[in-house]
């Protein structure tokens, strides 16, 4: 049985390994406990990192983890997202790499879906997925020629003109503390997502975006290019727990509308062992909103594993 009390280790060790194209970040905390218990594998939304998930390990027991950044977000390469199924393909390449076993999967939006098919890739490594709102909408999305958005030809993204460059974490949270979702945010967890979430410009002059915004925008605007996401769905034979978020609304659109859940209600009952908790009144960063819930259902799905 995993040990109860909370984790209150230090920062974790950052690693780099080398996966075809792209080099990867993660961070890893108590390897000395590989093997005693199941590995938590986080994997983080567009334009988040993987340190945004220290609030949640917090909140945990003691156990192994790794976290990963994402190809083109926080440390890792600086690569564009062209389509989905690379990001799985990146998930599955470095659970082989590690030699990852007994994986409980937790994955937030993007990094969820992707995570639908790193499972579906390494079946013989997953014990279970905890899927927070994934952008996985509804089948007929990938094939009616539907567009979550609609742009002029040669348009990018609107992501794709965020503000790039801060003097200071302290400006990055004094910029963004009163927009969008983010007052929403747990405070510290919020701190995490900005303080982790720049790097030192290259000219020396302040600092930049980790996930550059040409590159969370390539993100968006690819989507809807992974429909075989389903059959990664469907062939999932292990527990799937998929947390749902506020459904959109006629006042809550657009492009650049991030706040309702991007999940179709009837994802969870296309897996063969899936199962739903939905959330009306919570936005779609639930990790960030609720995360003492989210910790606690966390836990649940590890003790289940023992």
């Amino acid at each position: 049985m995993t040990d109860l009390a909370p984790d209150a280790s230090p920062d974790p060790a950052e690693h780099r390994v080398r996966l075809d194209d792209c080099e990867l970040t993660y961070f890893e905390r108590h390897p000395e406990l590989r093997g005693q218990g199941p590995t938590l594998f986080f994997v983080h939304a567009t334009g988040f990192h993987a340190r945004v998930w220290d609030g949640i390990i917090a909140r945990l027991p003691k156990m192994h983890s790794i976290a990963l950044d994402q190809r083109g977000h926080g440390r890792s390469e600086k690569k564009p997202i062209t389509h989905w199924r690379m990001v799985g393909e990146d998930q599955a390449a470095l659970a082989r790499a590690l030699d990852l076993k007994d994986i409980v999967g937790v994955g937030h939006s993007m990094g969820a879906h992707a995570m639908i098919d790193a499972a579906a890739l390494c079946p013989d490594r997953f014990r279970r997925l905890i899927l927070i709102d994934p952008v996985v909408p509804a089948p007929e999305s990938y094939s009616d020629g539907a567009e979550p958005w609609r742009l002029r030809e040669g348009e990018m993204h609107p992501a794709a003109k965020r503000r790039n460059r801060f003097d200071s974490v302290e400006e990055m949270i004094e910029r963004l503390e009163e927009r969008s979702s983010f007052p929403r945010f747990d405070p510290q967890i919020f701190r995490d997502y900005c303080e982790h979430g720049l790097q030192p410009a290259d000219d020396g002059n302040g600092f930049v975006l980790a996930c550059p915004p040409e590159i969370e925008a390539s993100v968006y605007m690819s989507s809807r290019t992974n429909g075989a996401v389903y059959e990664s769905v469907r062939s999932l034979e292990i527990p799937v727990l998929v947390l749902r978020a506020q459904a959109p609304s006629k006042e809550l659109t657009g492009p650049m509308a991030f706040s309702t859940s991007p999940t179709w209600p009837g994802l969870a009952s296309e897996f063969r062992n899936g199962r739903e908790i939905h959330f009306p009144d919570k936005t779609h960063f639930l990790p960030m909103e609720i995360p003492d819930e989210v910790a606690e259902l966390i836990r649940g799905e590890v003790e289940a594993t023992d």
